[in-house]
């Protein structure tokens, strides 16, 4: 049976943590025992999820650039420094991008929509799967999205580095999961978040309450999710009750891809 306690005593490491869905699961983590190390490179919001959680939580903030090597092992040893172990990492870092037509696209934002929604998972992988190793094993997730599974327009590089993301998942998983370390990716589809809004408006810019709505009306549960709903995903896959499931992708989309 399921109980609230399923993450007593792990050590859970969580990028973007600063973010709607990184909140939210750094809460339910901290919520069913984990001690968290929440990563961002936003200082100041990294500051006020402190505050929230209150003094007494088992939470540290570490501002980094996920896209940059020299900050990923920083954060890395940060995380092993204070814990001396990693047994989760929500491997959830991203941005969206500008919205536009492929023959529009700035390289520049290209590129950095590569950067962090990509370079960032790989360099998450890269460093803390040996810590994680060490310490015998443990749980990764990694946030793709269900444009990881299809495509939009006007979104190309979110559409591209979110089916990489589903990738690296799996190449991941293939190499990693005899070895005690299970491997799998969420996708999320609309959930009311900043990163929504900024992709309502510009699908349309000014009429972003319309493109919420025609939206919704895609999904059969007939809503967008919520940060929390998304939350509970990860932190069940984090828990030794999702021992056996290795190299997956859950969408978490009301029923969006069933279309």
């Amino acid at each position: 049976m399921l109980d609230d306690n399923r993450l007593q005593g792990k050590v859970a490491l969580v990028t973007g943590a600063a973010g709607e869905i990184g909140a939210a699961t750094t809460r339910l983590m901290l919520a069913r025992g984990a001690r968290v190390v929440g990563v961002d490179r936003d200082a100041a919001a990294l500051r006020r999820l402190a505050e929230s959680l209150g003094a007494g939580a088992a939470f540290t903030g570490e501002a980094a650039d996920v896209s940059d090597e020299g900050a990923v092992i920083g954060y890395v040893a940060r995380c092993r420094a204070l814990h001396g172990r990693i047994d989760v990492f929500f491997n959830n870092a991203g941005i969206e991008g500008p919205v536009l037509p492929i023959t529009d696209y700035p390289l520049s934002e290209f590129q950095h929509v590569v950067a962090v929604n990509v370079v960032g998972v790989f360099l998450g992988l890269k460093h803390v799967i040996p810590i994680m190793a060490a310490g015998g094993g443990g749980a990764i997730i990694n946030t793709a999205s269900t444009a990881g599974l299809t495509g939009s327009p006007g979104v190309s590089a979110y559409n591209a580095s979110k089916h990489a993301v589903i990738g690296l998942t799996r190449s991941a998983a293939a190499e990693w999961g005899g070895k005690g370390i299970r491997i799998n990716a969420l996708a999320p589809g609309p959930i009311a978040s900043r990163m929504m809004v900024s992709l309502e408006e510009g699908f349309s810019p000014g009429h972003g309450a319309q493109v919420r709505a025609a939206l919704a009306a895609k999904i059969p549960l007939g809503r967008y999710g919520s940060a929390e709903e998304v939350a509970t995903m990860a932190a069940f896959l984090a828990s030794d009750d999702a021992r056996y499931l290795n190299g997956a992708v859950y969408t978490i989309d009301g029923g969006y891809m069933v279309h």
